[in-house]
């Protein structure tokens, strides 16, 4: 690619978009995307606000009726010679405000026009922009015709069905879980917890895997409500950011199911129900606590998804009865009160390393030193629990 011949094409192109109240610029806009090179085509649309340019193409320089070609250009006849990159910038800018059908349409092509590995990498790069502007928002909200939805869903379960990805996703609660904040006064409030970022690092990267995973590209599976605005949701993932997780998709609880645990269960479910329709080449790990109804939602995530959930772990902090957390482990749902024990638990399931077990071990040793306890009582008591957990750890063989 000519780099001096491209900036040219570039500017005259943003010169366009400046001037779009002029109908007879439309076909130089098309004319351009459809002569450039793939090289220049993918430079283009890297360097143009493409949120912009869809906003003048429809209705306002070409008309709602007339800004199918350049979409079907795009999303068609030249989709191929995308990079994910550009592909999920062209789906992120579809998906930005109101969504009529020639939109959908171009979405659902997106999709189609990809298999195997490719599709798994652009789904997740679609998840993965930190707000709410994740995968499940684009299927199930901004989508809205049942039929593209379903062609969409079909694809993307006969692509799982073909190329299963064989690694784990984490689906977490945050709040004590990830950090205490609500029911768990064993810690000081906002305390993120000794050793969860190592233990999200492990679940994801598996016990052994073939290719690298991305870590801490956590699901949060929230029973915070979302606002209209989701104020609360884009703060709650800068927050994420500030700890740690550097890359997470949160999908979050609603007002009408904001008071007692089924109720916040039950909604969570919906939203795991749908996001595992998203991803169903991998298989699922739960992490939670036993404070705002993740005991039912696990229960219930077996029952409706027995092959794709392949452990769940609950943070102890009521506590629950060694009777009760028996019975529960029998059907492979984990009570834990460090995420050294959870660890153990998680590497006897077949779900994390021997080694992995040893550096969640190691994280969250160093991690427990570095807390600022309110009391001596209640540090005491917190090294008390590591000490029973590093003991089954080290107990741990790796044959």
């Amino acid at each position: 690619m000519n780099q001096v011949i491209a900036a040219s094409k570039l500017q005259a192109l943003r010169s366009a978009l400046r001037h779009a109240s002029d109908k007879r610029l439309e076909p130089a806009i098309v004319d351009m995307f459809k002569d450039a090179s793939n090289e220049e085509l993918n430079y283009f649309l890297l360097n143009t606000d493409l949120v912009d340019l869809l906003s003048k193409l429809d209705g306002g320089l070409l008309g709602s009726d007339e800004s199918a070609p350049l979409l079907d250009l795009l999303s068609v006849t030249r989709s191929a010679e995308l990079s994910l990159p550009v592909r999920v910038s062209l789906a992120s800018a579809l998906q930005f405000g109101h969504t009529p059908k020639p939109q959908e349409k171009a979405l659902l092509n997106l999709f189609l026009g990809l298999s195997g590995r490719e599709l798994t990498d652009f789904k997740n790069l679609a998840d993965a922009g930190g707000n709410h502007h994740d995968l499940q928002q684009l299927v199930f909200r901004d989508i809205d015709d049942p039929a593209i939805r379903t062609q969409l869903l079909a694809h993307i379960q006969a692509e799982a069905a073909a190329h299963p990805a064989g690694e784990n996703k984490v689906i977490s609660d945050i709040d004590d879980t990830f950090l205490a904040s609500l029911k768990d006064w064993r810690y000081p409030r906002d305390t993120v917890y000794p050793g969860v970022l190592a233990f999200y690092d492990e679940l994801t990267r598996g016990p052994g895997a073939t290719r690298s995973a991305d870590p801490r590209n956590i699901v949060f599976l929230s029973g915070r409500p979302q606002d209209p605005l989701t104020l609360v949701e884009n703060i709650t993932l800068e927050v994420m950011r500030q700890h740690g997780v550097t890359t997470a998709v949160m999908l979050s609880g609603s007002l009408l199911h904001l008071v007692g645990n089924r109720r916040i269960a039950a909604k969570k479910l919906e939203n795991l129900d749908q996001y595992l329709q998203l991803f169903p080449e991998y298989g699922f790990v739960l992490v939670g606590d036993s404070g705002q109804g993740d005991v039912d939602l696990s229960i219930g995530a077996y029952q409706r998804h027995p092959h794709a959930i392949r452990a769940a772990f609950i943070h102890d902090i009521k506590p629950t009865p060694p009777q009760r957390r028996q019975e529960l482990r029998d059907r492979q749902i984990y009570f834990f009160d460090t995420y050294v024990g959870a660890a153990v638990d998680a590497f006897e399931t077949g779900v994390i390393s021997y080694n992995g077990l040893n550096r969640i071990a190691d994280a969250a040793q160093e991690s427990l030193a570095a807390v600022s306890f309110t009391t001596t009582a209640m540090r005491e008591a917190r090294e008390a629990e590591f000490a029973r957990d590093l003991a089954r750890a080290h107990a741990a063989s790796p044959s």
